[in-house]
């Protein structure tokens, strides 16, 4: 018992290390996105996918919980259109940030708990969550902008300016290549990075 319990306390370590470690990883790279052939890249999603496969929807819920609080702390001057957003309703730019962040964490969590109880191989499971993360992040943040704040003078200036006839739209122009790439970019990284230390933790716990 006292083993069974010693080996509890361990994985519980493990745990909140390695969430400590990709909630400090998704600070960091939430201010170096990748500039490319008049592109901007940002690799936020790729520690909260890995969190959510590795750590369970708990964790991917806590490091998006992290990019979504950065993301929101880069309003107040950091970022020029989050700053936009929160002069026209702090409270709306909080639910475009935070809990769309949570849920982008969350949900591919569950996936991957889901399908790895339904198939004997982890490669489906870590691939669709290494997918689902970097897709949900951005259907959630779009969606949440448009509802609140698709009717304002700021966000109907993008409008005009992408020729938009309706919100669906806008939000396939608004995102674009840069969004696909993103979001190809995230998952390329997310899935063999946390295939590798999948593994490496499994041998670690032996």
């Amino acid at each position: 018992m006292s083993k069974e319990k010693t080996m509890s306390n361990h994985e519980r370590t493990q745990r909140l290390a390695l969430l400590a470690i990709l909630s400090a990883i998704t600070a960091i790279v939430s201010f170096l996105p990748l500039k490319t052939l008049g592109l901007e890249i940002t690799f936020s999603m790729v520690p909260v996918a890995m969190a959510g496969i590795l750590a369970g929807p708990s964790g991917g819920a806590i490091v998006g919980g992290v990019f979504g609080v950065v993301s929101f702390l880069q309003c107040l001057g950091y970022s020029p259109f989050g700053a936009a957003l929160l002069a026209i309703n702090p409270f709306f730019t909080f639910l475009v940030c935070v809990p769309t962040r949570v849920l982008a964490g969350f949900l591919p969590g569950l996936l991957c708990k889901a399908m790895k109880k339904a198939f004997r191989s982890d490669i489906l499971p870590l691939l669709a969550a290494s997918l689902a993360a970097p897709v949900c992040n951005t259907a959630f943040f779009m969606s949440t902008l448009v509802l609140c704040f698709y009717q304002t003078e700021f966000i109907q200036g993008f409008v005009e300016a992408v020729g938009a006839a309706n919100p669906l739209v806008f939000v396939l122009l608004f995102v674009g290549i840069n969004g696909l790439v993103e979001i190809l970019c995230g998952f390329a990284i997310a899935f063999p990075c946390s295939k590798a230390l999948s593994v490496f933790l499994k041998r670690f716990r032996q």
